[in-house]
């Protein structure tokens, strides 16, 4: 609900706008960097929507982050905090207001820094009100110069295609860039651009807040189509030296320009004194304690018995329609990106198909959207290949980690086991990846029943996780003595499993590779070798106890379907010189990128076959 423009609130708002300009100067200056420009022609948006939009209900998104200067400052003059508070901090070690906006900020609903991502955040927001049946406005403050970035474009199709008309875009059309002019960087007419995509336009005076206000106020009252409104500004607005000058979109005032320029706009306090101000300790204005995450029951687990033969994949999407079947009462949300199929989520969209959302080939899109559902009290999965899902979508997924979601990524088809399909579509790359996102759990799964007790566990559990598989169907693991190995097991994130006994060598295998692991130990045995076979799924967390016992034993071998340089074999490497343990270890993995080829075919290239693996161990062994 929008509130009445009344006389008093018109007024309060030019003054905040004024005041919050001065401000602006006094951050960035303080600073000695920052965007100034950007954030002066935006101020009278934000001047608006902060002192007119219910900040409990409804949503207000800054995507391009860079002009935070004048989100601080308008949160701040809208009684949200003290003024002096940013001032203060900004972009100083310790304080909550960075150089981007972040959710540590009070009225700051995502972080954003990288551009193009606003949007794709909008329509998160609204498909979850829209799962919880709730009445909520989105507001998605953009620059222009962004509007150039294809996720904008997927997420304008994503937002017309489920008619999320909770959405108003404003952009701030000051039309420069860094480099300049931005129609002779890259032409746009972004009038037409979002009429195309279903958008109604309205143009406006983007520093008349009578014409902000009632754009608003039309866009929210509509309830027929998403609005963009485009807000005509001048970069540096109210400081006429600055004004229309690129060079000011990411330089600080110099003092000869501060001089000048506090002769034009309001300063409630002394330079001197605010200047003093920045020499006092930093101290965390706020603590953000995340996002809740729902109650979720896992369910009771599926059993593969021995001879069955299929792939995780499929026993991930039969995990999934369980743990959904009997959470009724919780929403889930699963995106897909035009490979339900492939990525086992097709039963679960004909049981669900309102919780269901295809996205299409728009993958950069689906990982924000799925990302921001997932903070919002909802069970938020998206399903992928894993070249797409991390591998194109890893600044995404970065951001996801920095907003610190509870994203479950899903990600089949990875490491050699895609065969066929070659360089382009080999994940073989995404532990290196992933061990780069505090707070992202990686789970690479070794079996079909492992498979269904990690999904279970990663649904019902707070927190981004990834669990990742192949393409292939996969024998079931058994102990020894021919027992089902996970059978009335518990998934427990960071356990190891010790599936076969030796004396001569320790033989890490990661995930799926267990299966070949334990025909090489066979084969092993058959030569008169017995060794240790330990079994991981959680490659970011290896129990320096495991590494003491395999040192004992001589050689380390490692062996995955993923580079050798920066996958399991890296993070036993690092965990053992950060405990300091001395360990001999052998990586058996993939170096340069993988042929094409049926999926055994690869693996036998790589010497990661059963025989493969067996021959190497004996090699190195024998030389002893």
């Amino acid at each position: 609900m929008i509130k009445e423009l009344t006389k008093d609130l018109l007024k309060k708002i030019k003054e905040n706008a004024d005041r919050s300009r001065g401000d602006i100067l006094a951050m960035t200056y303080l600073a000695g960097s920052g965007h100034p420009g950007g954030s002066l022609s935006s101020i009278d948006i934000y001047s608006v929507l902060y002192n007119v939009v219910d900040m409990d209900q409804d949503k207000v998104i800054v995507s391009h982050g860079h002009t935070s200067p004048g989100v601080y400052s308008a949160l701040a003059r809208a009684g949200m905090f003290d003024p002096l508070a940013p001032i203060k901090g900004f972009r100083r070690v310790g304080s909550v207001f960075e150089g981007h906006v972040e959710p540590s900020v009070p009225g700051v609903v995502w972080g954003t820094g990288n551009l193009g991502q606003g949007l794709s955040v909008a329509a998160g927001y609204a498909i979850a009100a829209r799962l919880r049946k709730i009445d909520m406005d989105c507001f998605v403050v953009m620059g222009d110069g962004e509007q150039q970035k294809g996720q904008v474009s997927e997420a304008r199709r994503f937002i017309k295609k489920y008619s999320l008309n909770n959405i108003t875009v404003i952009i701030d059309n000051n039309r420069l860039q860094i480099s300049g002019d931005r129609e002779k960087i890259m032409p746009q007419n972004l009038e037409a651009e979002y009429k195309d995509a279903g958008f109604r336009v309205i143009e406006i005076d983007g520093h008349n807040h009578e014409e902000i206000y009632r754009a608003i106020k039309t866009a929210t009252g509509d309830g027929e189509s998403p609005y963009a409104i485009i807000a005509n500004t001048i970069m540096g607005k109210g400081i006429s030296f600055m004004e229309g000058k690129a060079t000011y979109h990411g330089r600080a005032l110099k003092e000869d320009e501060m001089e000048l320029a506090l002769k034009q706009a309001s300063l409630d306090w002394p330079l001197e004194d605010l200047k003093a101000l920045r020499e006092e300790p930093t101290t965390k204005e706020f603590q953000w304690k995340g996002w809740d995450y729902p109650r979720v029951r896992p369910g009771e687990p599926r059993t593969y018995d021995k001879d069955v033969l299929t792939d995780n994949r499929s026993a991930f999407g039969a995990a999934l329609v369980d743990v959904a079947k009997v959470n009724q009462g919780v929403p889930f949300a699963v995106f897909d990106c035009d490979l339900a199929g492939s990525v086992k989520t097709g039963t679960y969209s004909s049981e669900f198909p309102d919780r269901f959302f295809e996205a299409g080939i728009s993958e950069h899109n689906t990982a924000v959207m799925a990302g921001v559902v997932s903070t919002q009290q909802v069970v938020s999965i998206f399903a992928d290949f894993g070249m797409f899902g991390i591998d194109e979508t890893y600044n995404q997924q970065r951001l996801n980690a920095i907003n610190r979601a509870h994203l479950k990524l899903i990600c089949t088809h990875l490491g050699v086991d895609v065969g066929e399909d070659g360089k382009t579509h080999q994940c073989i790359d995404y532990l290196g990846l992933m061990r780069n996102l505090p707070g992202f759990k990686v789970v690479i799964p070794i079996d079909p029943n492992e498979t269904d007790l990690a999904t279970r566990w990663a649904l019902s559990s707070p927190g981004n996780c990834l669990i990742g598989m192949g393409r292939s169907k996969v024998p079931v693991v058994t102990d020894h003595k021919g027992n089902l190995f996970f059978k009335d097991k518990e998934f427990i994130y960071g356990k190891a499993y010790h599936l076969r006994h030796g004396d001569k060598a320790t033989l890490f295998s990661l995930g799926a590779m267990s299966s070949p692991a334990i025909k090489a130990w066979e084969i092993l045995l058959s030569r008169g070798i017995d060794i240790d076979v330990i079994g991981i799924s959680c490659p970011f967390e290896i129990d320096p106890s495991l590494l003491v016992k395999a040192q004992m034993k001589g050689v380390a071998f490692v062996v995955e379907d993923h580079l050798e340089i920066t996958g399991l074999a890296s993070s036993i490497a690092y965990t053992a010189s950060t405990n300091s343990i001395s360990i001999e270890l052998v990586p058996m993995g993939v170096r340069g990128f993988p042929p094409s080829g049926p999926s055994a075919a690869c693996m036998k290239y790589y010497g990661l076959d059963p025989e493969g693996i067996a021959d190497r161990i004996s090699e190195v062994l024998n030389k002893r």
